[in-house]
């Protein structure tokens, strides 16, 4: 195996960070309950959207990540159900285009 260089780190900046949000929490809401594994990768996925949004523009996105930390506590205590709610409303106060 060679190794070249390090993998480019993907940034989604202006239109690109709302899209790629919802996407990410669209997919950690469907798959919060899996048990193969699902609740790993959500949990990852919720607090990578935290960081994202609150990296680019912490003042805008505020209430987003506040959500999004009611619905990564939620997940981590198997509270499935209050962690979908909380994903939905995080979803809503992000625009869909």
């Amino acid at each position: 195996m060679e190794v070249l260089n390090p993998k480019p780190i993907e940034v989604h900046a202006g239109a690109e960070l709302a899209p790629w949000a919802r996407r990410q929490l669209e997919i950690a809401r469907s798959i919060l309950d899996n048990p193969g594994g699902g609740l790993l990768f959500a949990t990852q996925t919720i607090g990578q959207v935290k960081s994202g949004l609150h990296e680019r523009d912490p003042e805008r996105w505020a209430a987003v990540v506040a959500t999004l930390d009611q619905a990564e506590d939620a997940a981590i205590r198997r509270e499935f159900e209050a962690a979908g709610a909380h994903i939905a409303e995080a979803l809503e106060k992000i625009p869909s285009a």
